[in-house]
């Protein structure tokens, strides 16, 4: 009787074990621009990008694994940006027609194997090409971002740390995008 009194903190601490393990993919929501930005941002929208823009292609994702890491994959980097643009204003209303095509491509994502205090980066790669310029290259940037999840803010599971401080970089990175688009000088 001993033995399976002594079994239950190891069964414990093995079920734990196993959900830390598991894989977390990162998810749109996180990646997106909030309502509240999207409400402040919208009005700084030139008006020559208003519904004008496609995006065309999103590469460089990675599925998750199932024990380990949280890795972003392309279907949810495309629907994060693809919600942000439309909460701007900027996606056009019909697929595929626009002036201008966006292209994106995650370059890198830096995360820790293992770390108390969790900090990833991401390197994304932008190009804008306007169709009605002969698909010249208008707007082409390679974009660094960081975001650290402390260790407080999800104590038990390290991947919900590294999900969470990837999807905050992404989400930086494609609102510094946004930003430089609108501060450029667009044709009429």
């Amino acid at each position: 009787m001993k033995i399976v009194a002594n079994a239950a903190p190891l069964l414990t601490a093995a079920a734990l074990l196993a959900l830390v393990g598991c894989g977390t993919p990162a998810d749109s929501p996180g990646m997106r621009l909030s309502a509240v930005e999207s409400l402040q941002m919208r009005a700084w929208v030139p008006e020559a990008l208003k519904y004008q823009m496609v995006l065309e292609s999103v590469t460089g994702g990675q599925p998750t694994g199932r024990f380990w890491g949280a890795k972003i994959s392309n279907a949810s980097l495309q629907e994060a940006l693809s919600e942000s643009l439309h909460s701007l204003g900027l996606l056009s209303n019909t697929p595929g027609v626009g002036r201008y095509l966006l292209s994106v491509n995650l370059v890198a994502l830096d995360q820790p194997l293992f770390a108390l205090n969790m900090k990833v980066s991401v390197v994304m790669d932008y190009t804008l090409i306007d169709k009605n310029a002969g698909d010249k290259v208008v707007y082409q940037r390679r974009l660094r971002s960081l975001h650290t999840v402390q260790f407080l803010d999800s104590m038990v599971d390290p991947n919900e740390r590294t999900r969470q401080a990837s999807e905050e970089a992404v989400h930086q990175n494609v609102t510094t995008m946004v930003r430089e688009l609108m501060e450029m000088n667009w044709p009429a």
